[in-house]
């Protein structure tokens, strides 16, 4: 690491590469010739749209995104779309919603202030913990749409294998493994994404939306929350987040020139074999989710006792290894190593929990 940076594991907002943090240094007072920096031009001028339309053609590229789905820049995080997505996409009042942890039981209860949610299935009896059989899911007929979080950032678990929607639309809250690994955008209906934790500054909220999802019947909705409103006026009806669109069209493009999702799935991968090699060897540590359901991004862990787990978060924190304290709401430890974490950053992590397991264990 350069600059005296640290090893961030923080579940959002998270690390950034540093090759883009370097260009966006470069550019900061004088972007391209302009003489302004990103966060002071017009949002309407051609330098600015030049910089919108490059970061929607790299995200297409990059996802093999199809002609028939829309990309739109949101304000509002991923919180506003527990809300927008039954307001727009609830036709016949019902959705089918699966419960795997902290983030699906946030959007199921603003869901139920919309229509009818059923929770076809669950993981709460074993704390969330894996990720439940969805093979055979009772889904009524006029079901508007199946829902899941694809990577739960609190519980550490994931998909990797998309449930049986029995042709009913899918929507996935992708936020905390967005463009972590090849994505057949098709098996979607609906992809959103918080751009914090894998992409971006946070403030953002990417929306890929198929567009016979997109309604023009819904006149009661505030106009800012229908889909169609950001469709029809290229994620530019009112002052865009200009700033994280630029940041996230820089690591769109770093993330072309790796060699793309294949090849960061790669590197993901190898990294989170190295934490859960030692999760698994390690007599001190112990990783919270079943093997088969482990995420590549978040990974939660503990040790026999709170006492002990606030003792090896002070020591990380003490010797430059940050925001590796659990969730207020789990407690323990979590490292998130998302794709601009190095692997040279999980390994010298590891060798300091190894080091510390000696040393207790003396």
């Amino acid at each position: 690491m350069k600059y005296g940076r640290t090893f961030n594991f923080s579940a959002g907002p998270a690390m950034m590469p540093e090759p883009v943090l370097e260009e966006i240094r470069d550019e900061m007072m004088n972007y391209r010739g302009s003489g302004m920096c990103v966060m002071e031009m017009s949002h309407r001028s051609k330098v600015y749209q030049q910089i919108i339309d490059d970061a929607e053609k790299d995200l297409r590229d990059l996802m093999g995104i199809p002609d028939n789905y829309k990309v739109l820049f949101i304000q509002g995080g991923a919180t506003l779309q527990f809300s927008m997505i039954p307001m727009n996409l609830m036709k016949n009042g019902k959705a089918v919603y699966i419960e795997t942890g902290a983030w699906s039981k946030k959007a199921i209860a603003e869901a139920k202030k919309v229509g009818d949610v059923i929770v076809a299935a669950s993981s709460k009896d074993k704390n969330y913990t894996y990720i439940p059989d969805c093979s055979d899911l009772d889904i009524p007929e006029d079901t508007d749409y199946v829902y899941i979080c694809e990577n739960e950032t609190i519980h550490g678990s994931t998909w990797h294998t998309l449930p049986n929607t029995k042709g009913h639309v899918l929507v996935s809250d992708q936020s905390s493994m967005f463009l972590s690994r090849p994505c057949n955008v098709s098996d979607y209906g609906l992809i959103y994404a918080g751009v914090q934790k894998n992409v971006g500054p946070a403030g953002m909220v990417v929306v890929i939306i198929r567009e016979d999802l997109i309604r023009d019947d819904l006149t009661d909705l505030p106009i800012y929350l229908q889909y169609k409103t950001h469709a029809d006026n290229g994620s530019m009806y009112n002052t865009p987040n200009c700033w994280a669109i630029y940041c996230c069209g820089k690591v769109f493009k770093y993330l072309k020139n790796l060699g793309g999702l294949e090849a960061m799935a790669k590197i993901n991968e190898d990294k989170a074999k190295v934490f859960y090699d030692f999760l698994d060897s390690s007599k001190m540590f112990k990783g919270t989710v079943v093997a088969k359901d482990r995420s590549l991004m978040n990974v939660p862990f503990v040790t026999d006792s709170a006492e002990l787990d606030a003792e090896v978060v002070a020591a990380t924190k003490a010797a430059g290894y940050d925001n590796l304290k659990g969730h207020k709401s789990v407690g323990g430890l979590r490292a998130s190593i998302y794709n601009a974490m190095p692997k040279e950053g999980v390994e010298a992590l590891v060798n300091f929990l190894k080091d510390f397991e000696a040393k207790h264990n003396k």
